[in-house]
């Protein structure tokens, strides 16, 4: 067993146990065992659960960005400080300047890919059960928390006609190719990649600041916007169809979370902020930060009325 071996067996069993449970689920409430659907079910349900479960991590993102955007005058201002200065002892100095303005807004540039860190490990450890699924099938064995019979009935499982463990490429290198397989796996790719392209832009263009959007970490932020989608789309083509299902679902659970969060919650200053507050208006309600200061009735203040004061009458001689 290798290196990567030992740290991926552990999420195995974990992502082929949650499996294991929801199609035992759907199956105790009359879903055929064998379908391609009722394993379908389960890969969706499976990404429901661990994205539930990443929550936590996701609030710790936002949080992490908008420190991320606050921090983008101090950076500008730092730049323009070491302007020009290309000996090593400057560039030092700026990175170690760089890294306390990170500290001390408890946040760094790799924070908006936390979530997706998280994910990798369920990722290929998920990855790792589909793949494996056609050669264990064979040998009748099963894999993590999934016995024989679940292995066999997952290989032999399609949707629209495509088996969940095939690949794009792996039809396409057969000698007879499966057009269920390239029609399926060229959409589920088109929606993984058109679902994580959206995602990112819809963060850029409405819950960014003008500070962040002219900062000098935007050029990484749209470099990302088109290198990820076409990381995976390209990756997808060795992706068996189960994974994409399981990447596209997440990628739409990011993206949902991310409207949510975008429309109720967006980053002050941002687009999406100045939106919110023209519905706000609409409704009649004050902009986000502020409290409604409820109209009070004036009470004018009671004047006590003073007695004109009697001149003294003069003395009678």
């Amino acid at each position: 067993m290798n290196f990567l071996d030992t740290i991926l067996t552990p999420f195995t069993y974990v992502v082929s146990w949650i499996l294991w449970a929801f199609h035992e689920l759907f199956t105790l409430i009359g879903m055929d065992e064998g379908s391609g659907v009722t394993w379908t079910l389960s890969i969706i349900f499976l990404v429901l659960l661990i994205r539930t479960a990443l929550i936590p991590v996701f609030v710790k993102q936002i949080k992490a960005q908008r420190a991320m955007q606050a921090l983008q005058p101090d950076l500008r201002k730092l730049q323009a400080k070491y302007k020009g200065k290309t000996d090593q002892m400057s560039r030092q100095a700026m990175v170690q300047e760089q890294q306390a303005l990170f500290k001390k807004h408890k946040t760094s540039p790799l924070s908006s890919c936390l979530p997706l860190l998280v994910q990798m490990p369920f990722f290929f450890a998920l990855f790792r059960v589909l793949n494996t699924a056609a050669s264990a099938s064979n040998e009748g064995r099963g894999i993590g928390a999934l016995g024989a019979d679940h292995i066999r009935s997952f290989d032999n499982s399609t949707i629209f006609g495509a088996p969940l463990s095939e690949t794009f490429l792996g039809t396409i290198n057969s000698g007879s190719v499966n057009f269920a397989v390239i029609i399926v796996a060229i959409f589920m790719i088109l929606a993984m990649t058109a679902s994580q392209f959206i995602t990112q832009r819809q963060l850029m263009t409405k819950n960014m600041t003008k500070e962040a959007l002219e900062g000098p970490f935007m050029q990484q932020q749209k470099m990302m916007l088109y290198i990820l989608p076409l990381v995976f789309g390209i990756g997808g083509i060795n992706f068996p169809i189960g994974v994409l299902i399981y990447w596209t679902a997440s990628n739409l659970w990011t993206l949902g979370q991310q409207f949510w969060v975008i429309r109720n919650n967006p980053t002050p200053g941002s687009e999406a902020e100045r939106e919110l507050n023209r519905r706000r208006a609409d409704k009649g309600l004050p902009p986000v930060g502020q409290k409604k200061v409820e109209e009070e009735p004036v009470v004018e203040p009671k004047v006590q009325r003073q007695q004109p004061q009697r001149k003294n009458r003069r003395k009678k001689k």
